[in-house]
């Protein structure tokens, strides 16, 4: 199946695993969906990942995170800001936050991808792709 926003597909899949409470979900690699699973990953909103190489696609296994006996997800909620159609890019003056900063929006810089709180103490603005919380 092609898709053509990998982000979205990816932010879907994890929405959708964590309403089923899956303690996996597999998703398509690619280097934009590592960088980000990287960053979830720094962040402590998903436990671990791996890389899958098969021959005809790379697959990222990533396990899900959950908090108390009625399994709460740790990600309750992921938003997609820049779309292929509408991107959206701004300073390192104007960085969202999210939740007043209990969120996390994910930011395309020329560094990476990279958390609103990197991109603020490094200077840098760029591509807003998403907000989890």
């Amino acid at each position: 199946m092609v898709v053509n926003d990998t982000i979205s597909d990816m932010l879907t899949r994890i929405r959708n695993a964590n309403l089923e409470k899956h303690k996996i979900v597999q998703i398509p690699a690619t280097k934009t969906t590592k960088n980000i699973t990287k960053v979830l990953k720094r962040e402590g909103f998903i436990q671990n990942f791996n890389e899958i190489d098969t021959p005809l696609q790379n697959y990222l296994i990533i396990s899900l995170k959950y908090k108390g006996k009625n399994m709460q997800p740790i990600i309750t909620a992921l938003k997609r800001i820049s779309k292929p159609g509408l991107r959206v890019y701004t300073n390192h003056r104007e960085l969202p936050k999210v939740l007043g900063g209990i969120g996390i929006a994910l930011i395309s810089t020329s560094a990476g991808i990279i958390t609103d709180r990197e991109a603020r103490q490094a200077g840098l603005g760029g591509e807003v792709l998403c907000y989890i919380w």
